[in-house]
C-alpha cells in the first residue's frame, strides 16, 4: 500500500524544511527551504565545516581582509552556498532569506533579494530555481512586489493573518509561507489550553481560510503551509499547494500507511461564497493591530531569525580569526556568551536564548537544555582546533 507521505505526493507538493543536505538526498523532495536558523544549525554540523570555510575564502578575497566585511559577505554566501548545493539534489527550487533585521526596511529588503539572485546567477543558476524569503511586514510585501516585477520570485514568510495573506496576493507574489505551528503555539498559550481537535486546530483553520480565499478568487499565488507541531496538522493540510516539513515529519509519513484523505480542494473553494477583501496601507496596519496573534508572532519571529543572525555572524568572525591564526577557538565566543548569560551563572538556558530552537538544539551538543561556554566556543562544528 502507497505510504502516506506518497499519497500527499499526488496532491500537494511536499517540500523539505532543512539545511541538512543529508536530509535532503534522503527524502528527495521537489523543493527545499531554508531560513537564517536551519542555516545556522546545519553550520555547526562538522560534515559543512568545508562550505563554512569556502564562504569564508570567498568573503576574504572580496572584502581584502577587512574583517567586519569578511562576516557580513560571508553571511549571505553561506546561504547561497546551502543553496546552491541543494539546487543539486532537488529538481525543483530553494528559498533563501533575506536577513531579517531588514524586514521593516523596503529599500534594502530590494537591495539584499537582487543581490541574492546575483550570487546565484553568477553560479549559473536561474533565477526560476530561487525564491527569495521575505518577512510579511507591510514593508516586505511592497519589496516582494518590486522584486516580482523584475522576475524574482518570492516567499513571504513569517505569515499568521489574513490581512497579511491578502496583501501578498495582491502584490503578486509566488508563494506565501503561513506557519501553522506557530499560531498553534499562540493559541495555547493564550487560552491555557494543552492541545486542540486536529480539525480545530487554529493553526490549520487559518491556512485552510487563506486556500479558500485564494483559490475562490483566483490568484496565482501559492500556498505553502509551514512550521508543523504534530503530524496531523500535515493531514488535515493535504491538497495545499505546497507543505514545507522537517525531515523528522517527512520519516514519520514515509513509514505510516493508511488513507490519506484530501482536506483542501480547488474546485470545491471555487464554488464557496467567499467575500473579496481589499488591503491598502492603512487597512492592512489597522487589520495588524487589531490581530493580537499576527502581531506578537510576526515580532517574535522577526526576533528569533534576527538572533540567529546575529549568532551566525558572531561564530562566522569567530571561525575566521581561528583559521586566520588571529585568535584562539574560543575567544570571540565567549565574548559572546556572555551575551546570552543573562543571570551570569555560567550557563544559557532555553529562557535566556529566546531565539530559534533549532540554534538552541545545535549549539547544545549533549543535550542537556544548557549551553556552555565550550559549547559555545565549538560553533560551526568546532571542526578547525588550534593549540592554547
Amino acid at each position: 500500500m502507497a505510504t502516506m507521505l506518497d499519497q500527499l505526493s499526488t496532491m500537494t507538493v511536499a517540500v523539505c524544511d532543512t539545511g541538512d543536505l543529508n536530509s535532503i538526498k534522503k527524502f528527495k523532495p521537489r523543493d527545499a527551504t531554508t531560513n537564517p536558523s536551519l542555516i545556522t544549525a546545519a553550520a555547526q554540523m562538522p560534515e559543512y565545516a568545508d562550505v563554512v570555510d569556502g564562504a569564508l575564502a570567498w568573503a576574504d578575497k572580496q572584502a581584502g581582509g577587512d574583517e567586519a566585511k569578511i562576516v557580513g559577505l560571508a553571511l549571505d554566501r553561506l546561504a547561497v552556498e546551502f543553496g546552491l548545493r541543494i539546487l543539486q539534489i532537488v529538481p525543483g527550487r530553494v528559498s533563501t532569506e533575506v536577513d531579517a533585521r531588514l524586514s521593516f526596511d523596503t529599500k534594502a529588503t530590494i537591495e539584499k533579494g537582487r543581490y541574492l539572485i546575483s550570487q546565484y546567477e553568477a553560479a549559473g543558476v536561474k533565477r526560476e530555481r530561487v525564491l527569495i524569503k521575505v518577512a510579511s511586514t507591510w514593508e516586505g510585501i511592497r519589496a516582494a512586489e518590486v522584486l516580482q516585477k523584475e522576475g524574482i520570485h518570492c516567499n513571504l514568510t513569517l505569515l499568521f493573518g489574513m490581512h497579511q495573506a491578502v496583501a501578498c496576493a495582491e502584490a503578486g507574489v509566488t508563494l506565501i509561507s503561513p506557519f501553522v505551528g506557530r499560531i498553534l503555539d499562540w493559541y495555547k498559550k493564550a487560552e491555557g489550553k494543552d492541545s486542540y481537535p486536529q480539525t480545530e486546530d487554529p493553526g490549520v483553520l487559518s491556512v485552510t481560510k487563506i486556500y479558500n480565499y485564494y483559490k475562490k478568487h483566483g490568484y496565482k499565488t501559492e500556498v505553502m503551509g509551514a512550521s508543523f507541531r504534530n503530524l496531523g496538522e500535515i493531514i488535515e493540510l493535504a491538497g495545499c499547494d505546497l507543505l514545507t516539513i522537517a525531515p523528522n515529519y517527512l520519516a514519520e509519513l514515509q513509514t505510516q500507511t493508511g488513507t490519506l484523505v484530501r482536506k483542501l480542494d480547488p474546485a470545491k473553494a471555487a464554488a464557496m461564497t467567499i467575500e473579496k477583501i481589499h488591503v491598502d496601507e492603512a487597512a492592512f496596519r489597522k487589520a495588524h493591530e487589531a490581530d493580537k496573534m499576527a502581531k506578537d508572532k510576526l515580532e517574535e519571529g522577526i526576533a528569533g531569525f534576527s538572533k540567529a543572525i546575529v549568532a551566525l555572524e558572531k561564530l562566522l568572525g569567530e571561525r575566521y580569526k581561528a583559521l586566520a591564526g588571529k585568535a584562539r577557538v574560543g575567544q570571540a565566543a565567549r565574548e559572546f556568551f556572555k551575551i546570552f548569560d543573562l543571570d551570569g551563572d555560567g550557563l544559557i538556558t532555553r529562557e535566556e536564548w529566546g531565539g530559534e530552537a533549532s540554534v538552541f538544539a545545535a549549539l547544545d551538543h549533549d543535550n542537556d537544555g544548557k549551553i556552555t561556554p565550550e559549547e559555545m566556543a565549538a560553533g560551526l562544528g568546532g571542526a578547525f582546533v588550534l593549540s592554547k
